[in-house]
């Protein structure tokens, strides 16, 4: 018998992770899994635990280390010209040692005020819909309202941080704006608030958007968003193009405005995926060691305008004395990547560019293992309520379940951010008891892609792997449904 209330119910779930983790260990013999343990996982999205670099990035960097003398400009330079073939010569690219860093430095220099004036520095703000993983960028700032400081609890940018100094910037706010159609519940072990967005409303919510900025005029210095486009994260709407309807409007309020539009593209692949024109973007950010199967690195792509005051942050705008380029002490050094760490990041880049059928590849077969599977879904009334949307732009497939919640009875539990930071989500601790490295799973949403033992050397999937791995995934929702009394 299913609980009177949503909190009941996720303890019960709790309280029966035992069971679950016990059933999910039986199955995984019974799938013979139990002779693959901790050799594949389902989504090579995670900086925690990334995809092994393929031949023709390792390839490259010992290459380059044969090279008796190869100056950081040079390796710089090529980068930049790979950025150019791809996006055009009106942007430009840099790199920094992680996207975390990536996000400081262009936040700290198109959004925070200056301090280097006499007098107090004045009030910024930066507006950001309130959807999810908004932690990431809106941590540079302090929330506002301030009924919404509670996001940032138990997330990633708190945790153990903010003994030293915690991420926010001098005198920058981090507005919120709720978006019309995504649905705010409250969810989890980890009770906290979700935002379900597969139902959000492009025109209705740029709308909103537009009457906060009105309303933070004075003090308005850009808009961010994060990267996805997939209908879990509010951009089902697409154009005829393909391309997210709101990400686009976000782009052309900002113009109006004259300010910046960051995009946090973070678990996402440049070139395949969407591009700063697409969506009136200033910046896009990357994770390349995420889908992207390069060293860790951090890749800011921007209009050529914009990317001059961050080239000369990080050390790169060219000497005092004169030419083009530099790599030279600056503001934002502690950046530095590497050269190594570029070397391989500009073979993976060239690959995109000249090869991009061989990384979607992968990407197709892998969806279509996904869709293939999840067929079998039991309890069968959840299957046709699943969306299951391939994206370049992600490296992979996002699988929603949100609206097996649609006909007023719980449907497949929804966990939280805060439960994946706690490891406190029994879908994800099930796969883990098969002995595969989890998808990544909260708010409804499934992030799943091939890399990480699913791949062979020369980067094609393994199917027969990837196939396991997502039947251990369809399990392991089954069992979890099974003791939350969601049974056929």
């Amino acid at each position: 018998m299913i609980a009177k209330y949503k909190y009941q119910w996720y303890q019960e779930i709790y309280n029966n992770i035992p069971k679950i983790l016990d059933e999910a260990k039986r199955v995984s013999v019974q799938l013979g899994l139990d002779k693959l343990k901790d050799k594949i996982g389902l989504y090579a999205g995670s900086s925690s635990c990334p995809g092994s670099l393929p031949p023709y990035v390792l390839d490259a960097i010992i290459k380059a280390n044969q090279v008796s003398v190869l100056p950081m400009r040079k390796v710089e330079d090529e980068l930049r010209e790979i950025i150019k073939d791809v996006y055009g010569d009106n942007y430009d690219g840099a790199v920094t040692n992680t996207c975390e860093a990536a996000l400081r430095v262009c936040i700290e220099i198109l959004f925070a005020p200056p301090t280097m004036r006499k007098g107090d520095s004045y009030r910024a703000r930066f507006i950001i819909p309130y959807g999810e993983d908004y932690e990431y960028m809106a941590a540079y700032g302090r929330p506002f309202p301030p009924k919404y400081k509670n996001l940032f609890i138990d997330r990633s940018v708190s945790a153990g941080e903010l003994g030293v100094e915690g991420k926010s910037l001098t005198n920058l706010d981090s507005v919120f704006v709720k978006l019309v159609g995504t649905k705010y519940e409250v969810h989890g072990i980890k009770f906290n608030p979700v935002p379900l967005m597969t139902k959000t409303d492009a025109e209705k919510s740029i709308q909103k958007i537009a009457e906060v900025a009105e309303r933070h005029t004075e003090c308005l210095v850009g808009f961010e968003s994060i990267g996805y486009d997939t209908p879990g994260y509010g951009y089902g709407e697409k154009d005829e193009n393909g391309i997210p309807k709101l990400k686009k409007l976000i782009g052309n309020l900002s113009a109006c405005y004259d300010v910046p539009y960051i995009i946090d593209s973070a678990s996402c692949l440049p070139v395949i995926g969407l591009s700063p024109e697409d969506v009136g973007a200033d910046i896009m950010v990357f994770s390349m060691d995420k889908p992207g199967r390069a060293p860790i690195s951090g890749l800011i792509v921007g209009k050529e305008e914009i990317m001059v005051p961050i080239r000369k942050g990080l050390g790169l705008g060219g000497e005092r004395y004169g030419e083009l380029s530099s790599h030279g002490k600056a503001l934002f050094s502690l950046c530095d990547p590497g050269r190594d760490a570029i070397v391989g990041l500009t073979a993976f880049l060239k690959m995109l560019r000249d090869n991009p059928e061989k990384i979607k590849r992968s990407i197709d077969k892998f969806h279509d293992i996904i869709v293939e599977e999840f067929k079998n879904l039991k309890p069968a009334r959840f299957r046709d309520k699943l969306i299951i949307t391939k994206s370049y732009t992600m490296g992979g497939s996002e699988l929603n379940y949100e609206q097996t919640w649609d006909d007023g009875e719980f449907g497949i539990p929804i966990f939280t951010l805060e439960d994946l930071n706690a490891n406190t989500n029994p879908i994800s601790l099930a796969q883990e008891a098969m002995g595969i490295y989890p998808a990544t799973i909260y708010s409804g949403n499934m992030f799943l892609g091939p890399g990480l033992g699913t791949l062979d050397e020369s980067a094609e999937l393994k199917e027969e792997y990837s196939r396991l791995a997502i039947k251990a995934l369809v399990k392991s929702v089954e069992i979890v449904c099974r003791y939350a009394g969601l049974g056929d």
